[in-house]
């Protein structure tokens, strides 16, 4: 008998559609891994990310750091590249060449720090704006579709959950590890 590492908390899906037939391996990393959250949280991260910057590469031009700037942008605006590597995890480095570009093509706009010269608040532009308002609807469609298969209340859940998840991770220094 061979050793198992399977996750026991997760039960293994009993059925896959006929579309969307997972090949031997995938099953194996989604439901038979000792890091079976991480695993499949990855696999939808990439099924999200991978064709929604892929299009905006292609429509728009723009790579994913710096359309992440946008987006961020368009979550609240006036925060600085710092403020945006820090949520984001891409190093400052790339998100500031990033905001060069963004800054040359007219869709951002650097601001002053009347108290730090190196802090600069970014804005969109009206072009800015315009290439957000064009390019949201696929982000918001395609998560939609992933969600899809959920009732309103599971979504609420999930959402719920993985809030959980997210702000556990802020207090995780705090129980002496």
């Amino acid at each position: 008998m061979e050793p198992s590492i399977a996750s026991p908390r997760v039960a293994e899906p009993e059925v896959a559609s006929p579309q969307r037939r997972l090949d031997a391996f995938t099953h194996a990393r989604l439901w038979k891994n000792p890091c079976g959250f991480a695993a499949r949280f990855n696999y939808l991260a990439l099924r999200y990310n991978q064709p929604l910057y892929g299009w905006v590469e292609e429509r728009f031009g723009l790579s994913r750091p710096e359309f992440v700037i946008l987006y961020s942008l368009g979550i609240t605006d006036g925060v600085t590249a710092s403020e945006i590597a820090s949520s984001t995890a891409f190093p400052k480095n790339t998100l500031s060449r990033a905001v060069g570009v963004l800054a040359k093509r007219g869709v951002v706009r650097r601001g002053a720090d009347a108290t730090d010269r190196r802090a600069q608040p970014l804005h969109l532009t009206p072009a800015g704006q315009d290439l957000l308002a064009e390019a949201m609807p696929r982000f918001v469609a395609l998560e939609e579709e992933m969600l899809e298969p959920l009732s309103l209340i599971e979504r609420e859940q999930l959402s719920m959950l993985m809030a959980k998840v997210v702000l556990g991770m802020f207090h995780a220094g705090d129980k002496g590890e």
